[in-house]
């Protein structure tokens, strides 16, 4: 199979090249494709068995003064890109996200639940999955995910580890809850999600297990072999940002088993296995 991974110079995207070493890989970043550009997402596609899109504008805070930026990335560019596979009968895979939900609930998020997210950046997320499934409804995926970390680009867990190196003590929130996961186990699993044909859909890309950032600050220190007392726990009161965060973001895995495929695994064992593999370092 021939693949397509837009957003290819991100987290993530580097992980999919990784994973799909050895394939046919056409690997396109920001300044390789506009994903708002009909004509060169088209040319783009054309050819490709599989398109992954990671591509997206993820600037959280900046997305409530900014929503139509946003929405050019996350919901134009995911349309324009479903529609392009639908036409090269291409597989079509998007990365989406827990902000499509309010956070209020207190179980985790079935796939079928409504959307409903609280700030601009979920708006236009929960906006990209809609035109993708209506665009190319027998051939797309959506696949939610959250809390990433990884080895290519800045994330919390790295930043955990750089403040442990100039810092003696802070504090991390303790009434946010998720799932954290490492890319390399999301990159492996949407890779084995198209190969075993799955049926199109939502599916949730979240390790197993629940924790708050406060919960992943101390992991994230105790697989590094740092006292992970140093972290002291508060709440997002003291971490006021221009966009609402959801309280609970922890989603559910059912659609995996429905098509007999496992679900990623615990996050804590993800966690250690990035440690063990060198994919949190600081720069």
């Amino acid at each position: 199979m021939r693949w397509l991974v837009t957003g290819a110079s991100g987290m993530l995207g580097r992980d999919l090249q990784a994973a799909l070493a050895g394939q046919d890989v056409t690997a396109l970043g920001r300044a390789d494709l506009d994903v708002t550009d009909a004509a060169a997402v088209r040319a783009a596609v054309a050819g490709h068995d599989v398109v992954v899109n990671c591509a997206a504008y993820t600037k959280v805070d900046d997305a409530e003064t900014h929503e139509a930026d946003a929405y050019a990335v996350n919901a134009t560019g995911t349309g324009l890109l479903a529609e392009a596979a639908a036409e090269s009968r291409a597989k079509f895979v998007t990365v989406s996200t827990d902000y499509v939900f309010d956070g209020h609930a207190t179980e985790p998020y079935a796939e079928d639940r409504p959307r409903d997210p609280i700030n601009a950046y979920g708006r236009t997320k929960a906006a990209g999955e809609e035109l993708a499934l209506a665009a190319h409804p027998d051939g797309a995926y959506v696949v939610r995910t959250a809390w990433l970390y990884g080895q290519h680009g800045p994330n919390f867990a790295a930043t955990m580890l750089k403040l442990a190196a100039t810092k003696d003590t802070w504090s991390v929130v303790d009434d946010q809850i998720g799932q954290p996961t490492w890319t390399a186990d999301l990159a492996a699993q949407i890779i084995a999600l198209v190969d075993a044909g799955a049926p199109t859909g939502i599916y949730h890309g979240t390790s197993a297990g629940q924790t708050s950032w406060y919960g992943f600050a101390r992991a994230v220190l105790e697989a590094a072999g740092l006292d992970p007392d140093r972290i002291t726990p508060t709440d997002s009161a003291a971490f006021v940002r221009p966009a609402p965060r959801p309280a609970y973001s922890v989603l559910g895995h059912d659609a995996w088993r429905r098509a007999g495929l496992e679900p990623i695994r615990d996050w804590h064992s993800a966690l250690d296995a990035a440690v063990a593999a060198g994919a949190l370092t600081v720069d």
